[in-house]
C-alpha cells in the first residue's frame, strides 16, 4: 500500500452541519449571489465544508488546494443536516499530490454534491508539528 506523509488511499473524513436561513442571507449579502433558489444552500457553501475537511482532517493542516470539480445532482436545503465527506483516491508522492473523492449527502442519503479535488501536501508534516 502506498503511503505518503502519513496518508494512504482510502483514508477519509467527514463532518455534518446544518445551514440556517440567516447564514444563507449573509452569504448572499457578502457575495451578491442571488441566483440560487430560496431555501437552497449555495454550492460554494458546500465547498466550504470540503475546504474545512481538507485543511483540518484529511490531509490536514498545511494542505494547499489546487483544483476542484463538483456536480450538484440535487439541491441541499436550509435546515437539513448535510454531511460532507472526503476520501483519498490516489497519491503521487513524487509530486506531493493527493487526489480525493468528495461527496455531500442530505439526511435521506441523497447526493447533493459529488466531485473530485486535488491538493498539494509538501509542507504537511511540518505544519502538523506546529
Amino acid at each position: 500500500m502506498t503511503t505518503h506523509k502519513g496518508l494512504s488511499v482510502g483514508q477519509s473524513a467527514s463532518s455534518t452541519r446544518t445551514f440556517t436561513a440567516d447564514e444563507i442571507a449573509k452569504y448572499s449579502a457578502l457575495t451578491g449571489d442571488t441566483s440560487f433558489d430560496e431555501g437552497c444552500i449555495p454550492g460554494p457553501m458546500l465547498g466550504g465544508m470540503v475546504s474545512d475537511l481538507l485543511g483540518t482532517q484529511v490531509p490536514g493542516r498545511g494542505t494547499m488546494w489546487l483544483k476542484q470539480m463538483y456536480a450538484f445532482p440535487a439541491p441541499a436545503h436550509v435546515g437539513e443536516a448535510i454531511t460532507a465527506s472526503v476520501e483519498i483516491s490516489r497519491l503521487r508522492p513524487e509530486k506531493d499530490l493527493v487526489y480525493l473523492n468528495v461527496q455531500c449527502v442530505n439526511p435521506q442519503g441523497q447526493l447533493v454534491c459529488k466531485g473530485e479535488t486535488l491538493v498539494f501536501v509538501a509542507d504537511l508534516e511540518s505544519a502538523r508539528n506546529l
